[in-house]
């Protein structure tokens, strides 16, 4: 498949009251890649997550997806969103782990619709993706957070999108589980053709998996493959992020890749 450009970000610029939060970003993500978005916090990463995905607008700039502007963009199921778990889910909901991924068919059959057999189905094989179908009917209380995260990530598959963009997914889950998590999205990537955007503040480990790095402190610093940000030694990304910067390996157990 031809690389074709899925988000184009020019010269966009944002502020909340007087402050930049970010300023003259262009980026571009293509079909196929794996792309990590490392900042410092305050760097502006989540403000360009909420520009892509139409939450806000630009105050300067364009914003285009699968070739349109922004405001004609309507192909919302081919793009999954996963964001961090503890701010998006109550996991005392009384819903199941069924009932969880299910939800991301609304988008596709709309709110007040009946799910069908072959909507269970579509459920069933997400979960299936995941590593997760044995926990049908769980309720999503009673998994750990690196299992919930699975589900989370299956609600978003189900609609089949095209781009995946997690914002800080593994914040709260435990090393062996993120370790697995990562080998998860690098499955999602390779087997199944999925484009993948993730934030992260963790450098370290982002780069051991993404197959692009993209560095943001307001403005974009970086932007390019793994082996080339790789070469940087400290001093280029002390430079590069404008503070002293730390890469962390965390040396996660070695999980199979299913």
């Amino acid at each position: 498949m031809q690389e074709d450009n899925l988000v184009e970000i020019e010269n966009v610029s944002y502020k909340y009251e007087r402050q930049y939060a970010v300023k003259d970003v262009n980026m571009t993500i293509k079909s196929g890649q794996f792309l990590g978005l490392v900042g410092p916090n305050g760097s502006g990463k989540s403000t360009l997550i909420k520009l892509m995905l139409g939450l806000i607008k630009p105050e300067e700039g364009k914003v285009r997806l699968f070739g349109q502007p922004l405001r004609q963009f309507k192909r919302w199921q081919d793009i999954g969103f996963v964001s961090q778990k503890a701010s998006s889910f109550n996991s005392g909901f009384p819903a199941t782990v069924l009932e969880v991924v299910r939800m991301g068919l609304v988008s596709k059959i709309g709110t007040f619709k009946f799910f069908h057999k072959h909507h269970k189905q579509k459920t069933i094989e997400a979960l299936k993706t995941v590593d997760m179908e044995a926990y049908l009917h769980y309720n999503i209380g009673e998994l750990s957070g690196g299992q919930q995260q699975r589900v989370f990530i299956a609600r978003a598959l189900v609609s089949d999108p095209k781009l995946l963009i997690l914002d800080e997914p593994t914040v709260g889950v435990d090393a062996q589980h993120v370790a697995e998590f990562y080998h998860l999205l690098r499955k999602l990537n390779r087997e199944k053709g999925i484009t993948l955007l993730m934030v992260s503040h963790d450098i370290g480990t982002i780069t051991e998996h993404a197959t692009h790095v993209a560095c943001i402190n307001k403005t974009v610093h970086f932007h390019g493959d793994t082996q080339e940000y790789n070469e940087f030694d400290s001093e280029d990304l002390n430079h590069l992020y404008g503070h002293v910067v730390q890469q962390l390996s965390h040396n996660h157990p070695e999980v199979n890749e299913r």
